[in-house]
């Protein structure tokens, strides 16, 4: 089967695959939908085993985030963008700068912003070429890192399936494993040990574990041993799939709420055992809203407030996804796809009336 047969791409509207000879530049943007607006999503800088695994990542992470946008209420559409290779090479000037050119190519249908392995830097670097990038330095009336964003949205969601689960919101007690100290892994450990938590932590990197036993309701335990602590939440915070086939088994937990994309490995396989098994699920692109929603304040006029104020909204977001499972009898992730389906088929059908001229409301 060839590329175009690919059926993920049946949803996508556009992949754009660009090569720089002289920086090296291997890049692949995917812009899946843009009923709502201009696509938005982060660039990753990823040593993939091959190309087809950059294609099947970047195929999979521009959907999601169409689902996320709609769901946080934002007019944008969704899109993802991948370099390949590894960042100590290909992090440099000359080739995000070529990264760039290949942004404005695409005359704003896709914006770019930080990801794994990028840089609020990297995106200055970007923006030389390009106006069409967002996450950039408050010097340049960006937002800067969106990672303390993500980190409080992810804290707020935690809460928000806390009370469904257990009644109360309050996480004073609760043991909770979060799985990643990356940059938002490290905030969301300091959001749940001011909130009472027993956080048990776990990284591939020794000394992000040492950074977090600072606090003195922070214990460790070795990457592979996550899975089998007893806890209330599991968190992941690190990549995807971290519930699969050979974990889900192991967990020993009433909550999995954490920052990471695509944890279930397989969304409809493993979100119908957790509904079978009464573990609740907070959809991935629901509760890691946080950043693109702090992000998508730069294309209006940057103000921390309001974004934060956005980001707390996820918590309403959470309760009306788990009352339509509940009600429904239908896994979380499907309640989640429902209510952004939902707001893309109105809301994309309105704007294309106000395009086309029609009119919206009839004259009485």
């Amino acid at each position: 089967m060839g590329f175009f047969d690919a059926p993920a791409l049946n949803h996508h509207e556009q992949v754009v695959f660009g090569h720089d000879e002289e920086t090296g530049l291997k890049a692949i943007i995917a812009i899946h939908n843009t009923s709502l607006g201009p696509a938005l999503g982060g660039c990753r800088v990823w040593n993939y085993d091959n190309e087809d695994a950059a294609i099947r990542d970047v195929l999979r992470l521009s959907e999601g985030m169409t689902y996320k946008s709609a769901l946080a209420g934002l007019n944008l559409g969704g899109g993802k963008s991948v370099i390949i290779g590894r960042v100590s090479e290909i992090g440099n000037e000359a080739a995000f700068r070529a990264f760039g050119r290949l942004v404005d190519s695409l005359g704003g249908r896709y914006v770019a912003a930080e990801d794994v392995n990028t840089t609020p830097q990297m995106m200055e670097w970007v923006h030389e070429e390009t106006d069409n990038v967002a996450g950039l330095s408050p010097e340049l009336g960006g937002s800067g890192d969106p990672s303390p964003f993500t980190a409080y949205g992810t804290f707020v969601g935690i809460k928000a399936a806390a009370n469904k689960a257990y009644g109360s919101d309050s996480l004073e007690g609760k043991v909770i494993a979060v799985q990643g100290l990356g940059h938002v892994g490290i905030y969301l450990v300091e959001h749940l040990s001011k909130a009472g938590a027993k956080v048990i932590v776990t990284d591939i990197k020794e000394d992000r574990i040492k950074d977090m036993l600072k606090y003195k309701n922070v214990s460790a335990v070795a990457p592979d041993e996550i899975y089998d602590v007893e806890m209330d939440v599991f968190a992941p915070c690190a990549l995807g799939s971290s519930v699969n086939d050979e974990t889900i088994d192991r967990l020993k937990c009433q909550v999995i709420a954490g920052a990471a994309n695509n944890v279930l490995s397989d969304y409809d396989k493993h979100g119908k055992i957790l509904l079978d098994r009464g573990v609740l699920y907070a959809p991935d692109y629901a509760i890691n809203a946080g950043g693109v929603i702090n992000v998508y304040g730069e294309l209006e006029g940057y103000n921390e407030k309001r974004s934060y104020a956005r980001v707390n909204h996820i918590y309403n977001i959470l309760q009306e996804i788990f009352q339509l499972s509940q009600d429904e009898k239908i896994p979380t992730m499907d309640a989640a796809d429902r209510l952004a389906e939902e707001r893309i088929r109105k809301i994309g059908r309105l704007k294309q009336m106000r395009r086309s001229g029609k009119r919206i409301f009839t004259k009485i």
